[in-house]
């Protein structure tokens, strides 16, 4: 090759090289902040739905779009100084999941528009005025878990008819636990049960709640969604083997990690549809006319190698609704 053809040819590689945050402040395309959880195991696939939705509108990751990714690395602390990064890049919108993500955007920007993958309670939280009209600079998808608390101990005493207490694992400084502790007291005395609370804020303080419900005798557990049981779920699953409590929580996630069942929205569908907000907002839709759209899948898994370690005999009928048993 002459050194004319090297030349051109070096120069168009350059020009094909990946997009940058410097594309953005340049004017050329819309860069796209994603925060991501602390549980560093889900973030792939998040990413895989999220750059898979917004596919299907046209955007293309490293064409048309630069997504700037922020990891906490499995510290919840971090969120604030990660979402601080992603406001200085002037990113065109800021996708979150969760309440402390969105409370750490919130905090930081009033105006760059924010779209929520997952949140429980986004009215209650006063995140948004309303579904219908959010009214702010939030908008995106509810996972709808504060409606779902009462059939988590309806599950678990169907899949345990003889626990007399389930437990509640809760961290004391998430909010929107506060109202999933009421809904299952609600729910366990309609059923004849007694619930039990155990609180942590650390991943130390998981063990020490293991040991004050095995002291308490609980028969069963409920494991409430929340940044840190979600990162902490191989040692949560491996907590309720050895303390013999078959264990629920919202996301599949937990269930292959070793829980005995997880009842929840399809994560990844959610980070699909978010995409559908973040394609309405970078063609010049404002996030407090767009409504926020409740999760529509959810899926019911049993994992039954977890049942043989307890074992329990998990009735057919129940068999029978699960969207994936794992064996």
């Amino acid at each position: 090759m002459t050194r004319s053809a090297l030349t051109a040819v070096l120069a168009l590689g350059l020009l094909a090289a990946p997009l940058t945050a410097e594309a953005q402040r340049a004017g050329k395309v819309p860069v796209i902040g994603v925060m991501e959880g602390p549980a560093p195991g889900l973030n792939q696939p998040v990413r895989e739905a999220f750059r898979q939705g917004l596919e299907q509108h046209g955007w293309v990751e490293g064409r048309n779009l630069v997504i700037e990714y922020r990891s906490a690395d499995g510290r919840t602390e971090r969120f604030p100084e990660l979402v601080a990064e992603l406001v200085r890049l002037k990113v065109s919108v800021i996708l979150v999941a969760g309440e402390p993500m969105i409370i750490a955007a919130r905090q930081a920007t009033a105006t760059i528009p924010i779209v929520m993958a997952a949140v429980g309670d986004p009215v209650g939280r006063g995140f948004v005025a309303s579904l219908a009209r959010p009214g702010g600079n939030i908008t995106g998808v509810s996972n709808m878990a504060v409606e779902m608390t009462g059939k988590w101990v309806e599950l678990l005493k169907e899949a345990v008819p003889k626990a007399t207490k389930v437990a509640a694992l809760r961290n004391p400084a998430n909010p929107t636990h506060e109202v999933f502790w009421r809904q299952t007291q609600e729910a366990a005395r309609a059923l004849g049960v007694q619930a039990q609370s155990a609180e942590a804020k650390t991943v130390e303080e998981i063990d020490l709640a293991f040991a004050a419900m095995a002291k308490e005798r609980a028969g069963a557990l409920i494991v409430f969604p929340d940044p840190l049981c979600n990162g902490s779920r191989v040692k949560v699953a491996a907590l309720a083997e050895r303390y013999r409590l078959p264990s629920l929580t919202m996301f599949r996630e937990s269930a292959d990690a070793g829980a005995l069942m997880s009842y929840g929205p399809n994560i990844l569908d959610n980070y699909r549809r978010a995409a559908g907000f973040v394609d309405r907002i970078l063609k010049g839709a404002k996030p407090a006319d767009m409504p926020v759209e409740q999760a529509r899948q959810f899926e019911l898994v049993i994992n039954l190698k977890t049942a043989k370690a307890l074992g329990l005999t998990i009735p057919p009928s129940l068999l029978a609704r699960a969207d994936q048993v794992i064996e």
